[in-house]
């Protein structure tokens, strides 16, 4: 019950305080377990997250724990932010005395030679007709953008510089952005690389193919069981040669080069879907301004119109330049499948309408809807 009480009041007491008791992971789960089954008061998102802002961690926070607290609890996106930060900060401090919340899995065995062989041709024409068999839809992605300086041997503190939401195409097999917000404030007709800053595009089916594709020549390992969102999935590395790459890693107009990589990817062991892949680059030039860049993407699956696929959720792409750090977390949310009535609101409080449904016939975005020309 002390649990409980100390979930519910400690957003109150912080704020009085201005600081709050260490907390350990196990008692900081306990905390949101009780907050999101909270009966009495539905927190926000940004409530959350300003809680989440006044814990002080004990012990270290890992990614595994952060991902099953992500997808038991539904977090948001300024509560799951506010968690990487935690987590990001906790990595000096001793490993968590009690196991993660989500259980190991049962050791199984490793699959033969044999085995992986067959499971990776499976993955490799999943790979490569992935972006064939998806529909024509639209979604929004929410890109939070955020710099360092390097802390050798500690953690950067990363300060968020901006946030950028768009409006996303996938028409025939081409993705089309659109600036639609910056920050709190609509922007119209405006590109989205005028954005600036660092940016990166093609999450659709682009990185498996630079995987897969067989004049890639990857070599492939078996690395692991694992689990993620609370699933078991099977765990591969592997490594393209620069000889074999069309990765460009771009500093500006006159820095261009084409960079090796190496990484890994998880796959669903019933379907042999990628579940989540991450790419790592290598043979940087020693003078080539950016000195490090890597990119993670995950999977889930979405509803279109009653048909389920296996479409983005998020992604972080993480890259050094000298004095400089950067990541890009990209969100994929409202995602619908295309027509030219499907219309997604952007006024600081994303919604989607579909115009076809005789019951939106009247709302103020059907009747300002125009067609999108490819």
């Amino acid at each position: 019950m002390g649990y409980r009480i100390a979930a519910l009041a400690l957003a109150v007491c912080l704020t009085a305080a201005g600081q709050g008791p260490a907390y350990s992971v196990e008692k900081l789960s306990s905390a949101l377990k009780n907050i999101a089954t909270d009966s009495q008061h539905k927190y926000s998102d940004a409530e959350l997250a300003g809680f989440l802002a006044r814990v002080k961690l004990s012990e270290r926070l890992d990614d595994r724990t952060l991902e099953s607290w992500q997808s038991q609890l539904g977090l948001g996106a300024k509560a799951t932010a506010a968690l990487r930060k935690l987590r990001d900060q906790s990595q000096s401090l001793p490993a968590a005395a009690v196991a993660a919340p989500a259980e190991a899995p049962r050791p199984i065995a490793i699959p033969s030679a044999q085995e992986q062989a067959a499971i990776l041709e499976d993955v490799r024409k999943y790979a490569l007709s992935y972006s064939q068999n998806l529909p024509d839809f639209i979604c929004t992605e929410v890109e939070r953008r955020f710099d360092a300086l390097p802390a050798p041997g500690g953690t950067p503190s990363w300060r968020q510089l901006d946030e950028l939401t768009k409006r996303l195409t996938y028409f025939e097999q081409k993705e089309e952005y659109q600036l639609r917000m910056r920050n709190n404030s609509v922007v119209v007709n405006q590109d989205v690389k005028s954005a600036g800053g660092a940016q990166a595009f093609g999450d659709f089916g682009s990185m498996m193919r630079g995987v897969f594709e067989p004049a890639t020549q990857a070599a492939f390992e078996w690395d692991s069981w694992r689990t993620l969102h609370s699933e078991r999935v099977m765990a591969f590395k592997y490594r393209v040669a620069v000889e074999r790459s069309r990765w460009h890693i771009i500093s500006d107009p006159d820095h261009d080069i084409i960079a090796g990589y190496h990484g890994w990817f998880d796959v669903d062991p019933a379907t042999h879907a990628v579940m989540r892949i991450a790419l790592v680059a290598d043979s940087i030039p020693p003078d080539f301004p950016v000195r490090s860049a890597s990119d993670t993407l995950d999977y889930s699956y979405q509803d279109l119109s009653g048909e389920t696929f296996l479409l983005p959720s998020n992604a972080e792409i993480d890259m050094s330049m000298g004095n400089r750090m950067t990541r890009n977390h990209k969100e994929f949310k409202i995602y619908r499948k295309y027509s030219a009535d499907a219309v997604i609101t952007y006024d600081g409080d994303l919604t989607a309408v579909d115009c076809k449904d005789p019951r939106n016939k009247d709302a103020k975005e059907c009747k300002q809807a125009a067609p999108i020309k490819h």
